[in-house]
């Protein structure tokens, strides 16, 4: 079974007034999209030192902006499908401990070495999209590790209640789910420049 995780993380006071004053169409990516993600992602992967790790998202740019930070390859729809395998074998040898990924990796890749998958973006509460990238993650491990499924969410926002609809066809799959506060990894907050 996989350990399923939301995590909730606050958004600073800048990034709460961007979403309050956006336009009803952009909330949900500037909720996806928030910066107070990155280093709940970099905690959650050094709880789990040494293991194989996806991070997986829908926004190429902040794909990009994560996998810079934590130095890694992203793979994507344009990555050609030469690099893709080159990528995906390096991952599947231990090569490479990390690989972010988009919407690409729903579909079609057998990453059976990935124990761990930290979703920071995907597509307004898809069910499907999450047993898709829960199923990369529960397959059979030859040394029986446990697979630690997280999803990075915004509080207070539509990333929330998309994140409800996920959680939902999870338990009804048979899933635990338990939802933890970002700062529980993170420690206190740090107060933001000029507030």
């Amino acid at each position: 079974p996989a350990d399923c995780v939301e995590v909730r993380v606050t958004l600073t006071d800048a990034e709460r007034l961007s979403y309050a004053t956006a336009e009803a169409d952009e909330r949900y990516k500037l909720a996806s999209t928030a910066r107070t993600k990155e280093a709940v992602v970099k905690a959650i992967l050094n709880r789990h030192p040494g293991e194989p790790a996806l991070i997986i998202g829908a926004y190429l740019e902040q794909l990009h902006e994560l996998a810079a930070e934590l130095d890694c390859p992203v793979i994507e729809g344009s990555t050609k499908n030469k690099e893709r395998e080159e990528l995906f074998q390096a991952f599947r040898t231990g090569e490479i401990p990390r690989l972010v990924v988009s919407k690409v990796a729903n579909f079609s890749i057998d990453l059976p070495e990935a124990s761990v998958a930290v979703q920071v973006s995907g597509t307004f509460g898809s069910r499907q999209e999450e047993a898709q990238r829960l199923g990369r993650l529960l397959r059979p491990k030859g040394d029986h590790r446990q697979a630690h499924f997280y999803s990075v969410v915004s509080r207070d926002t539509l990333d929330t209640e998309y994140a409800a609809h996920r959680q939902r066809f999870l338990a009804e799959q048979g899933y635990a789910y338990r939802i933890m506060d970002a700062d529980d990894l993170l420690g206190p907050p740090v107060p933001e420049v000029g507030a």
